[in-house]
């Protein structure tokens, strides 16, 4: 599925080494210099899940297929690029296509690589990037209330709703608050989507920290932990070069040097996976001789939407859902042990999947 998310930061953080590291390749040039990424770099990553890899090994698959995300290195922005400085409008009409935001803050002291604010200050660095996403709101807001006011006035129920809202917003951002603080029911943060506004969309901060803050963090780290705290948002701690290190290195390698820092896992794993969160997403299994796949989706769908996910004409053809948890697949081992057991269910249209649900659906076409 179309999931992504955009790394963005000033310039200078570390934004595309961590996009290599990523994705293994070398495809995002990581330079000492500002705008070294001008236009974006999209890689395709595959989230880790241990669930998969025991599954295949139980049914013998042949193939194992993980679930993938798509993550995307932007420029680096600086001040002014609300109003176009830099490559100010490049960046943001870049963040209005991705689904959330990783925010790389530099959390490092290193005099051979320059800081485009020549002192090393996380808040202030995000706090900048945060400015600038509020103003480019303000002005959209400005022009979608201004061509809206017009329908408003013919006594359109909807625009009016709508209207009332905007303007609600503008007074929030006005007030230094991005529009995802607000805590909306159901269908106002549905609609707040339609607007596509820059702070509406989930953020993950990621501290950029040096080799030897790698297990534990610094000060600075702190600093923005605290931050995404008091936002409800999440950060994670990654050493950007370690990561660009054991990226290269093979699966045996790569759990002795983490192994040597004392690092249980990478931290490209746990932004993935936090990532994965921050999306509101889920995974679905299903298991086979020929083929066991991990399969995207969001949280609270239906069971159609899950066989959607598949093929189209699963979706429109759906009869049932034989289904089986995970838990269920690692205590009786195979497909047939749980349907001897009694512990597979058959799950209508009306189903709501569960994260680590395991599929077999039948349709008619």
């Amino acid at each position: 599925m179309g999931f992504k998310c955009g790394i963005v930061g000033l310039p200078n953080v570390g934004k595309s080494t961590l996009f290599n590291a990523l994705t293994e390749t070398a495809t995002a040039e990581a330079a000492n210099y500002p705008f070294c990424t001008i236009e974006p770099n999209t890689g395709i990553v595959a989230v880790p899940d241990i669930r998969l890899k025991k599954l295949s090994e139980l049914a013998n698959s042949q193939k194992v297929i993980p679930a993938q995300m798509q993550f995307v290195d932007i420029a680096g922005l600086v001040s002014g690029a609300s109003k176009g400085e830099g490559l100010g409008n490049k960046f943001l009409s870049h963040i209005r296509e991705v689904d959330a935001i990783v925010h790389v803050l530099r959390c490092f002291e290193d005099t051979e690589i320059t800081h485009v604010e020549n002192k090393i200050n996380p808040l202030r660095d995000c706090e900048i990037i945060e400015t600038e996403l509020m103003l480019a709101d303000l002005d959209s807001l400005d022009k979608q209330i201004q061509n809206l006011s017009k329908k408003a006035k013919s006594n359109d129920p909807d625009a009016k709703k709508d209207l009332a809202l905007m303007k609600d917003l503008h007074i929030l951002l006005s007030e230094g608050k991005p529009v995802r603080s607000v805590d909306f029911d159901n269908e106002k943060i549905k609609k707040v989507k339609t607007f596509n506004l820059l702070t509406s969309k989930p953020v993950l901060y990621v501290c950029n920290v040096s080799e030897k803050d790698a297990a534990l963090g610094n000060e600075f780290s702190q600093v923005i932990s605290e931050k995404a705290k008091q936002e409800n948002c999440v950060s994670v701690i990654i050493s950007g070069a370690i990561e660009a290190e054991i990226a290269l290195l093979n699966e045996e390698e790569k759990n002795e040097f983490l192994m040597d820092l004392k690092l249980e896992e990478s931290g490209l794993n746990r932004l993935i996976r936090k990532g994965f969160d921050l999306l509101g997403l889920l995974t679905f299994f299903t298991v086979g001789p020929k083929e066991a796949r991990a399969w995207t989706l969001k949280k609270d769908s239906t069971a159609p939407e899950a066989a959607g996910t598949i093929h189209t004409d699963f979706q429109k053809g759906f009869i049932r859902a034989e289904t089986i948890s995970y838990d269920d697949y690692l205590t009786y081992r195979s497909e047939q042990a749980v349907k001897d057991s009694g512990r597979m269910r058959v799950e209508g249209s009306d189903y709501i999947v569960q994260d680590g649900d395991i599929f077999h659906f039948r349709f008619n076409v």
